[in-house]
């Protein structure tokens, strides 16, 4: 998972009129799948009522790949109800998920 600024989940959906918010989304699902967890095609994003699904999915996944750093509860009701502001604390909460974990001896020579 790549470590991303707070800021942009928080602010780019506002200058690009909602559509970084579903770009943060696709990507970091994909970086996420990547990492083991099985949330589904991103397709189900434009689909009325399949989109609540979609997002309780993705948020089981955001609590496995944070090791339950955040519930799948409070990751769902974080994005639902506040959108931008949800994602950037799930931002924040991947970036020290990130930070915790161990450096490969490849990469730190």
């Amino acid at each position: 998972m790549k470590n991303r600024s707070i800021a942009a989940p928080l602010l780019l959906p506002l200058i690009t009129f909602g559509i970084y918010a579903l770009v943060w989304s696709v990507k970091t699902k994909n970086e996420m799948n990547k990492s083991g967890t099985a949330i589904p095609s991103a397709w189900l994003l434009i689909v009325p009522i399949a989109n609540i699904v979609w997002l309780w999915k993705y948020s089981v996944g955001v609590e496995t790949f944070t090791r339950k750093g955040l519930g799948r509860h409070a990751a769902f009701w974080l994005m639902f109800l506040l959108g931008a502001i949800g994602s950037a604390i799930v931002q924040h909460t991947f970036n020290k998920t990130i930070e915790a974990l161990p450096v490969p001896e490849a990469v730190a020579a």
